[in-house]
Formats: C-alpha cells, sequence, structure tokens
C-alpha cells in the first residue's frame, strides 16, 4: 500500500489516521455516491466525480501540507471514514471536517479522530483556530463539533449559507 501523500500517521486508542491511498478509492466512491448521509444532504456526485475528488484530495495535501486522513478502525482494519484539515482556495479559513463512511457513525470515531487532528494542528502545524461549516440541519454533525468544544460563531458560511459556522478551541484534551 502506497501512500500517495505526504500525511503523517496519526494513531489514537481505537484509530489509525493515515494518507489517502489507492486502495481506498472504492470505499470513497460508494461514500461519494450513495452514502445515506450524502443523499440526505443532497450532495451524492458521480463515480467520475468522485475519482476527481479523491485525487483533489491527494492534491490538497500537496499543496497545504495537510488534508483529509483516511481513518482506520485497529481492531478491523477496515476504513471507516474520512477527518482532517480543508482548505480551498476561496475558504478564508482552514475547516476541520469529518464523513464517517456509511455503517461506522455512532461509535465516537469521528470526535476521537477530531481531536487527533486538532493536537496535530496544534502541535506541528502552529494553527491557533479551525472552524467546521456545518448544515443546520446536520445534527450529527453538530453533536461532534460540541464534543469537540467548538462554538457557533453567529456567521454563516460564505460558500455556503446554509452552513453555520462553528468555532473550535485548539486547547488540549
Amino acid at each position: 500500500m502506497k501512500n500517495l501523500t505526504t500525511a503523517p500517521v496519526l494513531t489514537t486508542q481505537r484509530l489509525i489516521l493515515r494518507g489517502p491511498e489507492r486502495s481506498d478509492l472504492p470505499e470513497f466512491t460508494r461514500f461519494m455516491t450513495s452514502a445515506p448521509s450524502m443523499v440526505a444532504q443532497g450532495e451524492t456526485v458521480t463515480a467520475e466525480q468522485a475519482w476527481f475528488g479523491f485525487l483533489t484530495g491527494v492534491g490538497h495535501w500537496h499543496w497545504h501540507s495537510f488534508g483529509f486522513f483516511i481513518v482506520v478502525e485497529r481492531q478491523t482494519g477496515h476504513p471507516v471514514g474520512r477527518v482532517g484539515l480543508i482548505k480551498h482556495s476561496n475558504w478564508p479559513d482552514v475547516e476541520l471536517a469529518w464523513h464517517l463512511f456509511e455503517g461506522t457513525e455512532g461509535k465516537g470515531f469521528a470526535t476521537e479522530a477530531a481531536i487527533a487532528v486538532k493536537e496535530w494542528a496544534r502541535e506541528e502545524l502552529g494553527l491557533d483556530r479551525l472552524y467546521s461549516y456545518i448544515d443546520r440541519e446536520n445534527a450529527r454533525s453538530q453533536a461532534v463539533a460540541k464534543r469537540l468544544g467548538a462554538v457557533i460563531e453567529g456567521t454563516q458560511a460564505p460558500h455556503e449559507p446554509e452552513a453555520d459556522v462553528w468555532v473550535h478551541s485548539m486547547e488540549s484534551h
């Protein structure tokens, strides 16, 4: 398995966070094209668009030296989702984001992985603030943000009018 990025490997009690590998593309494609969470938000894409999205994620690591980690459950070795930092060209700030694959929600994986990413962002990248842009209808992601200590800023994301801006404290957990 060849890591396609310079992403470090982060570990938690139950998880391994690593850069994307070619073998992650099928699970990523399934998630992007048909996951109930993507369907509910009206954000599904075609398989070809998923491929471009996957490659964009790889390129993001090379451009910014950060991006989405693939989150793997240590016990099973199976990918459970993606958690990481993103900053698109027209975004004002770095976002802490998480996407869990179907059937892995509700186990605390997003929170556990996001804590590790926040610590890495603070200690290795020197970031003093992170944001999450969360759709007002996405109660599960809002709950993760609250567990991470984030608070609603009171504004909407300029690139996503249906999303509130959440601000993360960078204090250690």
